[in-house]
């Protein structure tokens, strides 16, 4: 059996298909991943063949239309979610040439696409064979489908459709206490954290004698995006009683150190080191909050973008997280979220009971049959 994996243009869309695609390659099948040229170095490290479908990276989609005109992200968060699925939109519609004659050349048995590969959808639908959209995280908001239906309506009208069309199997990777209410019917499948690893050091998989906080801005944060927003939250967490460590692509990692003496930065194994963590700091990335409820850490959301708002709501709810809107979020009210959460066992508490209820799930090889049924149908 031949599956083509379809992931995005950020680290994190490879990382939430890759334990999948190993169990499926495990288990005997010939596996390809698709993705943005600059996402082959990511699949590639995970010991997984990369097929590059555009030369162009994700934010060349969001900031520009199909024609080359300038787009100016909006401000209204609902137009914002509308705004970044027309985004993946694009991002499907520039793909489909390189995957019309992959489907062509290596003819797969069934398409496995994230969450906002829209592209996988689409592919099924012209080769006829089963489609499985595979959550990226714990949810994006159903705006951004209606986006990307907008964009992709040239599309969807020459495969005789007004809508996109639906997967056969829908897998998700959120623990069902926190999981979206809304979601699709279909299989839960337990979250493994996948990303690139190094060399360990002794202070990653031991504890110090201060309490330690993790920061992150997620794997898509540069010199030039949102590195301000990580620099900052690392001053405001760091304290005399408190150690600060900071998960950021090496450059983003090595201006951090220049900027704080003696800080901890790079890219961390994060299912190693947050093991040692007392809290996570971060902006709201859905892997990264996967990668502590997984490792029982509790977790304060300073959320950038209104489609991460609604899952980690859902973990504050949950208690086992508080998100702190951008806008509140000063020095002293990140610094005193900080002090209140590591002094609060209870949010500890309900981390590690979700981190109970994910490890309970069936795993992706346990998964892998309900994608293989597909194809002797």
């Amino acid at each position: 059996m031949r599956i083509l994996f379809l992931a995005g243009g950020s680290p994190a869309t490879v990382f939430a298909l890759v334990p999948l695609a190993c169990a499926a390659r495990n288990a005997g099948h010939q596996v390809l991943m698709a993705a943005t040229a600059d996402m082959s170095g990511v699949i590639t490290s995970a010991g997984l063949p990369a097929a590059p479908v555009t030369t162009r990276t994700m934010r060349d989609f969001m900031l520009a239309d199909r024609d080359g005109t300038e787009l100016t992200l909006p401000t209204d968060p609902g137009e914002r979610m509308h705004f970044g699925g027309r985004g993946f939109g694009r991002l499907a519609a520039a793909c489909m040439p390189v995957l019309r004659d992959l489907g062509r050349d290596w003819r797969p048995d069934a398409v496995v696409g994230g969450t906002l590969a829209f592209g996988a959808a689409l592919l099924a639908a012209e080769l006829k064979i089963p489609y499985v959209r595979h959550a990226w995280d714990m949810g994006e908001p159903a705006a951004m489908d209606r986006g990307a239906a907008d964009e992709l309506a040239p599309e969807l009208a020459a495969l005789g459709r007004r809508t996109l069309p639906g997967p056969d199997l829908w897998i998700d990777i959120c623990p069902p206490a926190v999981a979206d209410p809304d979601a699709p019917a279909g299989q839960t499948m337990r979250f493994v954290p996948c990303g690139p690893q190094q060399p360990l050091e002794r202070w990653m998989y031991t504890r110090g004698e201060r309490r330690r906080v993790c920061v992150t801005a997620g794997s898509r944060v540069s010199k030039d995006y949102e590195f301000d927003h990580l620099d900052a939250l690392v001053s405001q967490v760091a304290g005399p009683d408190v150690e600060v460590v900071a998960a950021a692509p090496e450059d983003v990692a090595a201006a951090l150190r220049e900027r704080h003496p003696g800080l901890r930065a790079g890219w961390l194994p994060l299912d190693t080191v947050l093991h040692t963590c007392d809290l996570l700091v971060h902006s709201g990335g859905g892997q990264s909050a996967l990668t502590a409820l997984q490792a029982a850490v509790p977790q304060l959301v300073v959320p950038t973008m209104p489609k991460v708002l609604a899952p980690n709501q859902r973990l504050a709810a949950y208690g086992a997280a508080r998100v702190l809107p951008a806008q509140t979020a000063g020095p002293e009210a990140v610094a005193a979220a900080c002090r209140d959460m590591l002094a609060t066992p209870s949010y500890t508490e309900r981390a590690r009971t979700l981190a109970t209820e994910l490890a309970a799930l069936p795993g992706p090889s346990e998964i892998l049959p309900a994608v293989e049924a597909l194809t002797r149908t």
